[in-house]
């Protein structure tokens, strides 16, 4: 979005104004105003003219513009219907120099998640990358995975279903919840509170988070935190083992005013690591449940998980006592 379009629609979020009055305003000509009201017209955003001036009267669902329009985080979006991997386009832009640039896509042909699995990124979802110049050092950045993580869980909450992150980073929903509820999507309460997903049901993955760097030993040169989100797409759409919004509420999110938030609480997480974890505790399903882990080192290791420690570290405690395990692949275990 160029900054007079972005100037022209948030005066326009107050009330109609002139073209003669926003011209003034921003120091261009008419001509230039209404060069800049048709983009944004072609861009879906309804804009209506009378003898009083322009009027926003609606704002596309989705895309660049739309989800920069209102947006309260320093990120600028660019937009693709189709993409191979927005993470492979964030390494691209940062080579290029770019900071604090979002990637989003309408539908990925070649999404992957952690140790390079096949993500399935069709039309309906959400997919972006991040692409950060955080100055700390390279030891810090699993906080930035779970920040995300948290940034999605929030946005996840906030519209209406109550998941949970498995550690680090994966964000799931209870099978076992949905089933109480009547599949029907919506959350359990008792006196008015939501009641969070049954620890001994099944889970399935609504979201992930795949976080790439390149720095040297002391900094970090750029960060990419890559979401895939699946919002709103039919389950016969998904993987074995996946949910979606859309399967879990009956109906379709914002996908725009979702993206905002997730923006929004990542750029509200990302410089206060004490924070960061704080909240992923909060909303973890991990602590205290049984795990198996497969380590970086290929070693396994099984117990309770009941911590997690700076920079993301997670401690399980076993029969030769407490695990602390840097990176793995996590298993949540059912009750024998």
């Amino acid at each position: 979005m160029t900054n007079t379009r972005r100037a022209i629609l948030e005066r326009l979020a107050d009330g109609p104004r002139s073209g003669e009055a926003l011209a003034d305003d921003l120091d261009v000509s008419r001509a230039a105003i209404w060069k800049q009201v048709e983009a944004l017209r072609e861009q879906d955003f309804v804009i209506e003219s009378d003898d009083e001036g322009y009027a926003l009267v609606d704002v596309p669902e989705y895309g660049g513009d739309a989800i920069q329009f209102g947006l309260d985080a320093p990120f600028t979006i660019e937009f693709h219907e189709e993409t191979g991997s927005t993470n492979d386009l964030a390494r691209e832009r940062a080579a290029d120099g770019a900071e604090d640039l979002v990637i989003v896509a309408e539908e990925q042909t070649g999404g992957r998640g952690r140790l390079d699995r096949e993500w399935a990124s069709p039309s309906g979802g959400i997919w972006l990358s991040i692409l950060v110049r955080p100055d700390r050092p390279p030891a810090t950045i699993p906080l930035f995975t779970l920040a995300a993580a948290v940034a999605i869980t929030t946005a996840v909450r906030e519209s209406g279903v109550d998941a949970g992150i498995k550690w680090p980073n994966d964000v799931l929903v209870s099978e076992r919840q949905r089933a109480n509820d009547g599949s029907s999507g919506e959350q359990s309460e008792s006196d008015g509170v939501p009641v969070s997903p049954d620890p001994d049901g099944e889970e399935a993955k609504l979201a992930g988070v795949l976080t790439e760097m390149e720095g040297e030993a002391d900094r970090v040169e750029w960060l990419v935190v890559g979401m895939g989100i699946n919002a709103n797409l039919d389950a016969d759409r998904l993987p074995d083992g996946s949910t979606s919004l859309r399967t879990e509420l009956g109906e379709d999110v914002n996908r725009r005013l979702f993206v905002q938030r997730v923006l929004e609480t990542f750029d509200d997480l990302r410089n206060d690591p004490d924070r960061i974890l704080e909240r992923w505790r909060a909303d973890a399903l991990t602590l205290g449940r049984e795990v198996r882990v497969e380590t970086a080192s290929g070693d396994t290791v099984v117990g309770t998980a009941v911590d997690v420690e700076h920079p993301g570290t997670l401690l399980v405690e076993t029969e030769d006592g407490v695990e602390r395990i840097h990176a793995g692949d996590c298993e949540h275990l059912r009750p024998t």
